[in-house]
């Protein structure tokens, strides 16, 4: 008979990449942006799998597949191994996923477990007990095939031969070649018989096959004479066997002895230029159909995520009790639906967790999403509803309208949490949940802040102290003391010597007048501006004497605590962004000035190092979700009147790449649009280089009467009767305060969208009345909302209504430049955004322009400190009053924040309790561990 025809696997191979390259380029076209991404795991460097690595990655180039090579030294673990498989189990770009055999390692790694952790749906080799059981089961539709056996059903179905029926026979079982070979070949109809090392009649069995596969690694096992006539021949064998005609002293062969064999096969592959080929190019084909699954899944930037169903209830319970009503998903889970890899998730316990910084490293070629603001019109005493409103408005654009959608909200202090606001997690069927996790301890953030804030407050007394009772020569004796003999500057202190322009590394070579510049600080004790801080409500603190023991030897003055959000750590962590950053700022923070007149920072009291590693873990945003399950970023709190009110820049910046380009990141601004939107925009926009797209702005009925002229609302008083019944002219008049703050969303470029957050008070013709009187206003559009009782379906006409508004232009723009004079900065947000006709400088403010424009802080940009309850100073001045003169008692400084915070008026910094505070309903079940009572 005639020889047998070449199954030419590199020809074959050819045509399979060709016809991949043509799908990967089918896919970038309907998916833009999308790449089938292959990794390849090795560990060790050994030569041949070197070779082989760089044959796959040569074809994935080629293809058009994005392949990454990982590569672990031989010293790896095997824990390290499993680690790294966990991340790119985890990892959406990674559809194919490969651990290079054998593993290079001088530490004992079980191969098995290490290939059984790859993920089965990214098993691109099909070596994992998962895939190996669909595949022997016949679920070949629904799991990967090992490459090898793969390209060998490829060549088989190149001589369109018909499998159905035929006999085939499998020299070889193992788990790569034979054993899966069999199983493929079964079903596809064939009647299979694997042979091996102990089958006694091998030479018959082969003589039986119209199919014969050979995988048993040993040189021209099967003999020619053996095979039937016409049979096809597939052999899997690479091996070296001498010959001295070749310059290496050696060919390959293959376990087929070829020259006789092809007299009888009508079919045979070559060996080398047979199977070899094939086996890289099924893997790429394996890759791109794991692609194509992924893509049938998942849309590439369209999260594949789970909602919680609300089950509402009449009347609405406490907020509370329909949070623990709620089993909230694993916050891994949440984690995994947004698109973050497991190592750059850290989880405290299954409801809250930690996002590295690593996971903005990765995303940042990704596109941002629409930024969406939410602020308030002037409130009440009792608020408004923004952190509702802005939950509710994530639920619908999540839950309801399936976008992806982040809310980046404010950790709340403890302090209110027990006095007399209660917890701030949003209210109602929009809330974060667990509460009682979102108002209490979290992650310890809030902690980490009082650490560092009072690290700060010890190292200024001690430094006065110490100066104060000690020679220049003991004090540069115990600040560079010799160790071993050896006496060493620390870094910060060779940043403290060149800031004194002292150019000199050698603490011998100093001379007196150097040591004297370096070890007095000499802080001016009146000028102290870094005070204490506690987590607590404590009115007590207010005022205080500190240094009253006779260890202190007579050094007390007085001093007082704040409450640890107005802290300006606080102000640093949610304006930083990355860790690099936050050091800076900590280190450029001013704490007071020496009796020079210069600024004294934490850098010349040698403690930023130190500060860093304190807020090394509170830079991280927290990860939590709403009652609908909807994603949520908690992260920083700063005070909304002395600081800016805004959640950190960090938080808002992962959020924005993790939605992708059409989705949305809702963050809040504190109080009124006239300080926390203005302060959002000026400082929070101008630091972190991102533009928002909508302003939503929330109005009550309730509120707007009050500006209107209705009576007095207090916290914890029943409202008066016009705030119960309908009363248009009141309503009408008050919505001047609504219109005011349209206006100032609106100079800066922004489209606004008004929430009219609805009461069971309110009547149709009220709201309908704010909704018309808001659109005259000039908002893009308003929109009654009853998310508080309905959850994210009662806010899906305002998330509606944010999508239209965040395809309109947004020619978004700073109210001023920070290069011009302090005063003019002031004067232009007080006319501008307050409406009054001028500002006054009080002495002591006019003596901090000049000191602080004189010390290089006059470009700051400025972060008014003034009631929230009006928009000008007096609290009582409700409506949008407007003639007035804006008085300035104080100006001082952030500097590592980086603004300055005029003082209007009287600012408290440390709330006190009230008679009866929120502490008396708050309680511990020790059954059932629950808290109880939490608002």
């Amino acid at each position: 008979m005639a020889p047998a025809e070449i199954l030419s696997g590199k020809m074959v191979s050819a045509q399979v990449r060709e016809r991949l390259k043509k799908q990967v380029v089918e896919m970038k076209e309907k998916f833009p942006g999308f790449r089938p991404g292959l990794a390849i795991l090795q560990v060790g460097n050994r030569d041949d799998s070197n070779l082989y690595i760089n044959m796959k990655l040569k074809a994935a180039a080629e293809i058009g597949i994005s392949a990454n090579h990982i590569k672990l030294p031989n010293t790896a673990t095997e824990a390290d191994v499993l680690k790294c498989i966990a991340s790119l189990n985890g990892d959406p770009a990674v559809h194919g996923f490969i651990v290079q055999l054998p593993l290079d390692s001088d530490k004992p790694i079980n191969t098995e477990k290490i290939t059984n952790a790859v993920a089965p749906e990214k098993d691109v080799d099909g070596l994992s007990s998962i895939n190996a059981g669909k595949l022997s089961r016949g679920d070949l539709g629904d799991c990967f095939i090992p490459c090898t056996p793969k390209g060998c059903m490829e060549l088989i179905r190149q001589t369109g031969i018909e499998v159905a029926g035929k006999r085939a026979v499998v020299v070889g079982r193992s788990k790569i070649v034979g054993a899966p070979m069999h199983d493929l070949l079964l079903w596809n109809h064939a009647t299979v018989t694997t042979c091996h090392s102990k089958t006694s009649t091998l030479a018959e069995e082969v003589g039986k096959a119209d199919i014969l596969v050979v995988a048993a690694g040993k040189a021209e096992m099967v003999k020619g004479e053996w095979i039937k006539p016409g049979a096809i021949v597939i052999d899997c064998g690479i091996n070296h066997v001498p010959d001295s005609t070749k310059a290496s002293g050696k060919r390959v062969v293959g376990d087929v002895a070829y020259s006789t064999a092809k007299e009888k096969a009508s079919y045979i592959t070559p060996v080398p230029g047979g199977v070899g080929p094939m086996t890289v190019a099924m893997l790429m084909q394996s890759t791109v159909e794991s692609a194509q699954r992924f893509l049938e899944k998942f849309q590439p930037g369209k999260w594949n995520i789970q909602y919680n169903q609300l089950t509402l209830k009449m009347p609405v319970p406490s907020d509370i009790e329909i949070s623990q009503s709620c089993i909230p998903k694993p916050i891994d889970q949440v984690a995994k639906e947004v698109g973050l890899l497991p190592d750059e998730v850290e989880l405290y316990g299954q409801t809250k967790a930690k996002v590295h910084l690593s996971a903005l490293k990765r995303l940042k070629n990704q596109p941002d999403g629409k930024y969406v603001v939410v602020t308030g019109i002037t409130p009440t005493p009792l608020g408004e509803g923004k952190s509702t409103t802005t939950v509710g408005l994530v639920q619908a654009l999540g839950a309801h309208l399936h976008q992806n959608v982040f809310a980046c909200v404010r950790q709340p202090s403890q302090g209110p949490t027990f006095g007399i606001k209660g917890g701030a997690a949003g209210g109602g069927y929009c809330q974060v949940i667990p509460m009682e996790e979102f108002n209490l301890h979290l992650t310890g953030d809030i902690h980490a802040i009082t650490a560092a804030n009072n690290l700060v407050a010890a190292a200024v007394d001690a430094r006065i102290f110490h100066e104060l009772t000690q020679t220049d020569q003991a004090l540069y004796n115990r600040l560079v003391p010799s160790v071993s003999g050896v006496r060493k500057f620390s870094d910060i202190q060779i940043r403290r010597l060149q800031k004194l322009g002292i150019n000199k590394t050698d603490p011998t070579a100093l001379t007196k007048e150097e040591v004297n510049l370096f070890v007095r600080l000499d802080i001016d004790p009146g000028t102290i501006t870094w005070q204490r801080v506690l987590d607590t409500n404590d009115r007590f603190l207010r005022k205080i004497t500190i240094g009253q023991s006779p260890t202190e030897k007579g050094f007390s003055r007085t001093a007082q605590f704040d409450i640890t959000v107005s802290s300006e750590i606080m102000a640093v962590l949610a304006l930083s962004d990355g860790l690099d950053d936050m050091k800076k700022r900590l280190g450029r923070m001013v704490v007071a000035s020496s009796k020079r007149g210069e600024p004294v920072t934490a850098d010349d009291l040698g403690v930023t190092g130190a500060l860093a590693v304190l807020m090394k873990d509170a830079i991280k945003p927290n990860l939590m979700q709403t009652l609908e399950g909807t994603p949520v970023f908690v992260h920083a709190g700063p005070f909304a009147n002395i600081a800016h009110g805004n959640s950190s820049v960090l938080a808002d910046k992962i959020a924005l790449k993790l939605v992708g380009k059409e989705g949305f990141v809702v963050t809040e601004a504190g109080f009124g649009a006239d300080i926390g939107m203005e302060k959002f925009f000026n400082i929070k926009c101008r630091y972190s280089g991102l533009r928002p797209h909508v302003v939503v702005l929330v109005a009550t009925v309730r509120a707007l009467k009050m500006h209107g002229g209705g009576p007095a609302v207090t916290a914890g008083v029943p409202l008066p009767k016009e705030y119960m019944e309908e009363n248009l002219q009141l309503l009408a008049k008050g919505c001047s305060n609504l219109n005011r703050q349209i206006q100032n969303a609106r100079m800066f470029g922004v489209p606004v969208v008004v929430a009219v957050n609805a009461f069971k008070t309110d009547t149709k013709a009220e709201l309908a009345l704010v909704v018309q009187l808001a659109k005259e206003a000039g908002a893009f559009d308003a929109v009654e909302c009853t998310h508080w009782a309905e959850g994210g379906k009662g806010a899906v006409a305002l998330a509606q209504a944010v999508q239209r508004a965040s395809q309109t232009p947004s020619n978004f723009r700073f109210l001023y430049n920070v290069e011009l004079p302090v005063i003019d900065k002031i004067r232009l947000i007080a006319q501008q955004i307050y409406g009054a006709r001028d500002i006054e400088l009080l002495p002591e403010a006019q003596e901090k322009v000049a000191l602080y424009t004189k010390q290089g802080f006059g470009n700051l940009p400025i972060c008014m400190a003034k009631t929230h309850l009006s928009l000008s100073h007096d609290p009582e001045q409700k409506g949008a009053p407007v003639g007035f003169i804006l008085p300035i008692r104080d100006i001082r400084a952030s500097v590592g924040a980086g603004f300055l915070y005029p003082l209007v008026g009287t600012m408290s910094t440390m709330p006190g309790l009230p008679t009866r505070p929120c502490f008396y309903d708050i309680d511990l079940d020790p059954v059932s561990g629950e808290v109880n009572g939490l608002f």
